[in-house]
């Protein structure tokens, strides 16, 4: 049998799965993640425990296959994007705990960016929208921030990297400095069109060139894991942020194909090709993962709180004490009674970008119960994404192509029948949940096994995906839009 490990660094955990090659689930090891709250709307990670978690995990998945480091012909890397680590080339120690994506402290760089009037230079060339999201403003308050940090990196002493290149990193034990196109496409820091990294932006956010890994292809041979490790130098294969790696992992590679993720966030991609579209309603554009120096983009929208909003129910409300609980919950009450629930506990994301908002509860009544709540925060999650994929049709006609017909999910709050449902019911065309879910680390998997000669082409994994279920809307046009007419009031009074 032919295997291929794949990591899977995400916000919350740390994940490995074992794929054989027809792309199925042999074993998968989860470890739990700690969550940094210094400060209201500071977010962090311990990069050392990011890296324990990770390796843990890769040995727990493959005891459970039943199987040795040398059955395995190649390793795959995905990962939380725009969270950023700064580590000490020499000890390999990290400087600062990793600032997360969800991370709002650079809001006062972006601020400065758009006042020395930098916003359309900065989505030309990245194609990102000038916000406290993406790596580079983090990297440039770590560096402005932490002592003696500055110094450091002109003596070229320290490294900058995503979890990719931490994790690179660390499996090479110190030997490759190196991540892949898809996530520095996420940095602010890199020139989308090139595929380099941009002169005039590091001179922007004041950032020495010499702290940044080397880029390649999302297909490529990044290195080989150290054998001490994992009981084999194996090769590292493949690397993609997590988001394109689900892109890939669905077989989404054709242009107008969507799909999107159900984690912590949500995030929508939609292929487009080797065009690159900027959009004009809210959503950035980005490289996809690619397996060749060949440019590929995708757009893609941005929810900050998805599935973690049942977090929220859980830890925050006591309302369940197990997230699998609420759509029993949820479903212990026909709809919501009017209670919307609008989750911008770190402000609001694609296609609002508003990231001093807060979240808010509306319509509440004498007769609203914690399952109204319940079912209006797990509604949330699907009216987010509808109004991503309004967004992302009305970009696509705008740029010739035919509008949506099909949305493909995945991640851990797919599972939800009821939200899935409610989601083909707000926009309207089928959702199609695929056999294997775990399609972020499938998508790396994938990438890997191209590098290595396990796959021929993409025509060969699209023939490997299969649905497990189809969703189809049940509600009229009208009620749909009744429904999101009033999900936009809310967030207008949240917003207010």
């Amino acid at each position: 049998m032919t295997y291929l490990l794949a990591l899977d660094q995400g916000t919350s955990s740390s994940r490995c799965v074992v794929f054989n090659a027809d792309g199925q689930v042999v074993a998968l090891a989860q470890q739990e993640l700690a969550q940094i709250y210094p400060k209201p709307g500071w977010v962090e990670h311990d990069p050392m425990e990011i890296w324990r978690t990770q390796l843990t995990s890769a040995r727990q998945a493959l005891a459970k296959a039943g199987i040795g480091a040398r059955n395995v012909i190649a390793v795959g890397i995905t990962n939380q994007r725009e969270t950023t680590v700064v580590w000490n080339r020499k000890t390999g120690m990290p400087i600062h705990n990793a600032i997360v994506w969800q991370d709002r402290r650079a809001e006062p760089t972006c601020a400065a960016l758009r006042e020395r009037g930098l916003t359309e230079t900065i989505q030309a060339k990245t194609g990102l929208l000038v916000d406290a999201y993406f790596s580079g403003t983090k990297l440039k308050w770590i560096l402005d921030n932490v002592p003696g940090a500055r110094a450091q990196a002109s003596n070229g002493e320290l490294a900058f990297g995503t979890v990719d290149s931490w994790l690179i990193w660390q499996l090479t034990k110190g030997r490759v400095h190196a991540t892949d196109v898809s996530n520095a496409s996420r940095t602010l820091l890199f020139n989308v069109h090139s595929n380099q990294w941009d002169d005039e932006l590091l001179q922007a956010l004041d950032i020495p060139a010499n702290l940044l890994p080397c880029v390649n292809p999302s297909s490529a041979l990044f290195g080989e894991v150290d054998p001490d490790l994992l009981g084999a130098a194996l090769p590292i294969g493949g690397v993609a942020g997590d988001q394109q790696s689900a892109l890939f992992g669905q077989a989404c590679f054709k242009a107008g194909m969507v799909k999107n993720t159900y984690g912590t966030g949500c995030f929508m991609l939609m292929h487009t090709g080797h065009k690159f579209n900027t959009s004009s309603n809210g959503l950035i554009s980005t490289s996809a993962a690619q397996t060749t120096t060949q440019t590929e983009f995708a757009i893609e929208g941005s929810v900050f709180i998805g599935g973690a909003v049942v977090q929220w129910l859980r830890d925050g409300l006591h309302a369940i004490s197990s997230s699998s609980e609420v759509q029993t919950l949820a479903q212990s009450v026909s709809d919501s009674a009017g209670v919307m629930v609008v989750p911008a506990f770190t402000g609001l994301g694609a296609p609002y970008w508003k990231p001093d908002a807060r979240g808010s509860i509306t319509g509440l009544t004498r007769g609203s119960t914690v399952a109204h709540i319940a079912r209006a925060a797990l509604e949330s999650i699907a009216f987010q994404s509808a109004a991503l994929l309004q967004a992302m049709s009305r970009d696509a006609v705008q740029a010739g192509s035919l509008a949506v017909g099909e949305l493909r999910v995945d991640g851990g709050a797919c599972v939800n029948d009821l939200l899935m449902q409610f989601q083909a019911d707000l926009l309207g065309i089928p959702v199609l949940r695929p056999k294997v879910i775990e399609t972020t680390a499938l998508g790396a998997a994938y990438l890997a096994g191209l590098a290595t000669g396990v796959y021929q082409s993409t025509d060969e994994l699209s023939r490997l995906w299969r649905v497990e279920r189809r969703f189809l809307p049940t509600l009229t046009t009208n009620r749909a839009q009744e429904l999101m007419t009033r999900w936009e009031h809310a967030v207008r009074q949240t917003v207010a």
